[in-house]
């Protein structure tokens, strides 16, 4: 049985929303997972782009999924009492690798300290990032709309990877992963009201997040990563760009 990554956040309810594959799933936040799937624990799993970049060597991707917005995504967000431009220290989460990366991409000036510690602004993501917009009244400043501002293209959050060698199975569950977000996307009700079930949030919120999320890893998508990768790479957070390889049919067996 595939070993399938789940991010614990509420933006993989469409993944998994009715997906018909028979698979162990475990869940963790995004960083948990990078390190579960780099360690040899997963099969496959959504994993920071940043991350696969970094270790593309030792993986390969799924061609038709990703985790990105074109424009505010809500779940991940900067928030701050002081204009971004005067911002020099923000507390960084510790869940995340490719939003801390954005971050450093979008404001190369400020220092990066612990979520807790004193700082200018504080980065959120994932459920606590959607949590904080209902609780603080402290401007919050979503990254996917920055990101789109600056580069007019979608900005990749997690690519789905498998490491090498590839197990048998995997290319048939990304058709049943994909098979499961076209059933979301037609049943928008039925996918808003089990996620609010299962996550807390009120559904009618749920049905608007999730018309902002984006699933499909298409020309724009793979644009939209590549320029991050590039501006990572300038920042010094990467050494070099890797080509993105794919996960095969012919996968090779355990």
């Amino acid at each position: 049985m595939i070993r399938l990554g789940r991010i614990s956040y509420v933006n993989m309810a469409p993944v998994f929303h009715r997906l018909d594959a028979e698979v162990e799933e475990v869940v963790g936040v995004p960083t948990e997972l990078n390190r579960w799937l780099l360690g040899g624990e997963l099969d496959l799993a959504p994993i920071s782009s940043i991350e696969y970049a970094r270790n593309a060597d030792q993986l390969r991707l799924l061609s038709r999924l990703c985790v990105s917005s074109e424009g505010a995504v809500d779940s991940i967000q900067l928030v701050s009492g002081k204009p971004l431009e005067q911002v020099r220290t923000v507390a960084v989460t510790p869940e995340s690798a490719t939003s801390v990366v954005l971050t450093k991409v979008l404001l190369p000036e400020a220092e990066h300290v612990p979520l807790g510690a004193p700082a200018d602004a504080k980065l959120l993501i994932g459920d606590a990032a959607l949590q904080s917009s209902f609780e603080d009244p402290t401007p919050h400043h979503d990254l996917g709309r920055l990101w789109l501002e600056r580069t007019g293209l979608p900005m990749v959050f997690a690519v789905w990877a498998a490491p090498e060698p590839v197990v048998e199975g995997v290319a048939e569950l990304q058709e049943a992963l994909v098979a499961s977000v076209r059933l979301a996307r037609a049943e928008p009700e039925r996918l808003a009201r089990a996620a609010s079930e299962r996550y807390g949030y009120p559904a009618g919120f749920l049905a608007r997040y999730f018309e902002k999320l984006r699933y499909s890893f298409g020309p724009r998508e793979r644009a939209g990563l590549y320029t991050f990768l590039e501006l990572a790479r300038d920042v010094g957070e990467l050494d070099q760009i890797p080509e993105l390889r794919f996960v095969r049919a012919e996968a090779v067996p355990v």
